[in-house]
């Protein structure tokens, strides 16, 4: 399994592809319709992340002391952003979770890109991500 810094850089490299901001956003949109839907019963206003300004259900479970995500959206752009967390965080150790900067966000050049309302939610997923984990 691939460290999460092993992750991230993959995500980056990924993006240098792109010349352009439209580009990486039809990409993010391409990565979260790879996500696979998530199942109706984890559609539930407890698992519904507050702060986006998109509906965002994030199912979270621990098994063999890893923590694995699964999320959806109504929103397909937003959905390729949880998928983007999902790929980076998924399958890691809660310290790995807790711990993790991210940096590949700025990197990427996607928190620029994002309207305040937007930022507001990425900031909500990965939170709520953080929070599951330093619970486990």
């Amino acid at each position: 399994m691939k460290s999460l810094a092993e992750t991230e850089q993959e995500i980056i490299d990924d993006f240098t592809f792109f010349e352009n901001w439209e580009d990486k956003y039809n990409y993010i949109i391409e990565i979260g319709q790879q996500l696979p839907s998530l199942n109706d019963k984890y559609k539930i206003d407890e698992l519904r992340i507050q702060g986006c300004q998109s509906s965002v259900w994030l199912h979270c479970s621990e098994k063999d002391g890893r923590i694995y995500f699964e999320a959806d959206s109504d929103s397909v752009f937003v959905k390729g952003e949880i998928a983007l967390l999902i790929k980076v965080m998924s399958g890691k150790l809660p310290d790995e979770i807790v711990n993790a900067k991210l940096g590949f966000i700025d990197t990427i050049g996607l928190r620029q890109q994002l309207s305040m309302t937007r930022a507001n939610g990425l900031a909500s997923m990965i939170r709520r991500m953080k929070q599951f984990a330093a619970g486990a």
